[in-house]
């Protein structure tokens, strides 16, 4: 069992200033529309540019994903290095769309607009730490989202859409973000563990998958963040039961997350107040368990005596 821990949590103000792969440039910018997603061609029995670590998030409807997704991108092109497109990626242009809207909605405080169903949003970028170890290397991630009514194709022993199950078929790297939230996971516990069987029919090795639990909509509770490792073991226990014995059997990762103060009627809310707190500790989870480096390793011994001399 491994948990994010809290301690590691900090604060932060908008005005505060070993395997992977290297990634390429940028495309062009060009606005298609608030509801413009990047389609998968359907059918296809093999992923072009497969040479990336794949992320994919799941989660049931209005569960969080894109809001996770985008403040995760803003935190790691605003505080912890450059984030740009792949330039040799099919939709290099469309995730440089993707990227500026998401920017931007969040910049003034506008949440993400739901995934198209039967439809993967992917995202292929280069991430480049702005860590001056050398241990600590520039990656390629491909985020994978995709709407939540899909997923709930899978209960009961469904099937995925097509364009969702050429991904889980495929034979890459994958890092699977669970999402549910605060409000409705005591209603998600069987999906979540067929989604787990799901992968197992798939004859992917459930005790060695790269897998988190992300408990959003944190500040439903009352509070913005979790006081100790024992108030999140116990919420997860009390409404995710069998989840819970998925996690601690394997010893898969948990955390919860929050994007900060939100006002306003269901439909019509924003971000008034941004936390990328939760948002740091998700993408230093992420990179680590990818490249088995911390984020933010402050270099071998050499390394630190070069740093210390401003060289």
């Amino acid at each position: 069992m491994s948990w994010v821990d809290d301690d590691e949590l900090k604060p932060l103000s908008l005005d505060d200033k070993e395997t992977y792969f290297v990634g390429s440039d940028v495309g062009n910018e060009e606005n298609y529309g608030d509801d413009f997603h990047v389609p998968l061609e359907e059918n296809s029995s093999k992923i072009k540019n497969a040479d990336s670590n794949f992320v994919f998030f799941f989660g049931t409807s209005e569960s969080g994903k894109s809001v996770i997704l985008s403040s995760m991108l803003y935190y790691l092109s605003s505080r912890a290095g450059v984030l740009r497109p792949k330039l040799d990626s099919p939709n290099t242009r469309e995730a440089q769309v993707l990227l500026s809207d998401f920017f931007e909605n969040i910049r003034q405080g506008i949440l993400p607009n739901r995934t198209t169903r039967d439809q993967v949003t992917r995202l292929d970028l280069v991430f480049e730490p702005n860590n001056k170890s050398k241990k600590v290397q520039p990656i390629n991630l491909t985020f994978l989202e995709t709407s939540g009514e899909n997923h709930n194709e899978i209960r009961r022993g469904g099937s995925y859409h097509s364009s969702i199950d050429a991904y889980l078929n495929a034979e890459i790297p994958l890092t699977f973000i669970i999402v549910t939230s605060f409000e409705s996971a005591h209603k998600e516990d069987t999906i979540i563990n067929e989604f787990f069987d799901e992968l197992v029919r798939k004859n992917r090795n459930v005790k060695s998958v790269n897998v988190i639990l992300v408990v959003s909509k944190w500040d439903k509770s009352g509070n913005s963040f979790v006081s100790n490792e024992e108030e999140l073991e116990s919420f997860i226990n009390d409404r995710l039961s069998r989840t819970s014995q998925r996690l601690n059997t394997y010893g898969y990762a948990k955390t919860y997350y929050t994007i900060g103060s939100i006002q306003g009627t269901k439909g019509n809310e924003r971000i008034t107040m941004l936390n990328l707190s939760t948002a740091e500790i998700l993408s230093k989870w992420l990179y680590k368990s990818i490249t088995n480096y911390p984020l933010d390793y402050e270099g071998t011994f050499w390394e630190r005596i070069k740093f210390s001399f401003g060289t």
